[in-house]
C-alpha cells in the first residue's frame, strides 16, 4: 500500500512539474532588439513591449504578436507612368520603411506586413502618378539624379502615418524609356540638343562679333586720338623750332653760325653718289665758308 501510494505522490509530481514548465513557458515573453511584442487580451491589445529582454503575461489569457522594429525594404512591382507630354515611362521603385507606432499598425493592417506593402504599394505609385503626369519627359529623364525622388516623398508627405508607418526614403532603380521607342526618342532628344548647340553658337557667334566691332570702333577711336595729339605735338615743335631759329637770326652774332651750319648742311647733301666733287663759283653761298678775306 505504501509502495502505491508512493508511486502516485511520484507521478503527481511529475505531473505538477510538468504544468509549472508549461504556465512557465506560456508566462514568458522574449522580446529581441529589432521588434516590437504586443501583448493581447481576448484579441484587444493591452501593451506594448519595445525593449528587448524577458518580460511576463497571463498564461493562457493573454497572447503575444510580434512586429519588426527594424528598417523593412519594399521592392515595389515595376509600373508604366504617363508624362505630362503624354509619353511612357517605365519605372522600377523600391522603398525603406518602419513601423513607429504599433498599436495604429496592428489595428489597421492586422499585424500584417503584405498588406501594409499593399497600401505603401497604393500610395508611393499615386505620389508618383501625381508627380510624373505633372512634369515633361525631358524633364523626367533630367531629374533622376534625386530630384524626381524628393518630389515623390513630398508628394507622400505624411499619410501613412495613420497605419503606423514612417516612410524613410523612395528610390528608383529604373526610371526609362520603354525599350521599343527608347531609341526614338533618343535620337529626338540628340537632335533637340544639336539645335540648342547650333542656336547657342550662333549666338556666341553675334556676340562675339558685336564684341569685335566694338573693339576696332575703339582701337580706331584711339589711334585717330593719338594721330591727332601727334599732329599738335609736332606742330607744336614746329612752331617752337621756327621760334628758336628766329630768335637765333634775331641776333648777328647766332645769325652768322647758324648761316655757317646751314652752308655745311647744303655742301654735303649735294655730294650724292659716287661723284665727291663740288664746284662752286666765288659768290656762292657756300663757297664763301671757304673764302677767307685777307
Amino acid at each position: 500500500m505504501g509502495k502505491k501510494i508512493k508511486k502516485i505522490g511520484g507521478a503527481l509530481f511529475v505531473f505538477i512539474l510538468l504544468a509549472a514548465i508549461i504556465v512557465l513557458s506560456n508566462s514568458l515573453v522574449i522580446t529581441k532588439e529589432n521588434e516590437y511584442s504586443l501583448i493581447k487580451r481576448f484579441g484587444k491589445i493591452e501593451r506594448v513591449i519595445d525593449n528587448a529582454g524577458l518580460s511576463l503575461k497571463t498564461p493562457f489569457v493573454e497572447s503575444v504578436d510580434k512586429l519588426p522594429k527594424d528598417i523593412q525594404f519594399y521592392d515595389m512591382p515595376t509600373s508604366d507612368v504617363i508624362t505630362l507630354d503624354k509619353k511612357t515611362m517605365v519605372a522600377d521603385i523600391y522603398v525603406m520603411w518602419t513601423i513607429t507606432n504599433p498599436i495604429r499598425f496592428a489595428q489597421t493592417t492586422n499585424s500584417s506586413i503584405p498588406i501594409a506593402e499593399s497600401r505603401i504599394n497604393t500610395t508611393v505609385y499615386n505620389a508618383m502618378k501625381n508627380v510624373i503626369s505633372s512634369i515633361e519627359q525631358n524633364d523626367v529623364i533630367s531629374g533622376r539624379d534625386g530630384k524626381l525622388n524628393a518630389a515623390f516623398m513630398d508628394d507622400i508627405g505624411d499619410s501613412l502615418m495613420e497605419y503606423g508607418i514612417e516612410l524613410i526614403t523612395v528610390e528608383n532603380k529604373h526610371l526609362d524609356l520603354p525599350s521599343d521607342n527608347k531609341n526614338a526618342v533618343y535620337e529626338r532628344m540628340i537632335s533637340e540638343r544639336d539645335q540648342m548647340a547650333a542656336t547657342y553658337t550662333a549666338e556666341g557667334e553675334s556676340e562675339a562679333q558685336i564684341i569685335r566691332n566694338q573693339t576696332d570702333k575703339e582701337i580706331e577711336i584711339s589711334i585717330s586720338t593719338a594721330k591727332t595729339q601727334a599732329a599738335r605735338i609736332i606742330a607744336e615743335g614746329e612752331a617752337e623750332y621756327m621760334r628758336v631759329l628766329s630768335e637765333a637770326y634775331s641776333d648777328t652774332s647766332k645769325s652768322e653760325f647758324y648761316t655757317f651750319i646751314r652752308s655745311l648742311d647744303a655742301a654735303r647733301a649735294s655730294l650724292n653718289g659716287e661723284d665727291k666733287t663740288l664746284i662752286l663759283s666765288s659768290d656762292s653761298p657756300i663757297a664763301q665758308i671757304f673764302y677767307h678775306k685777307d
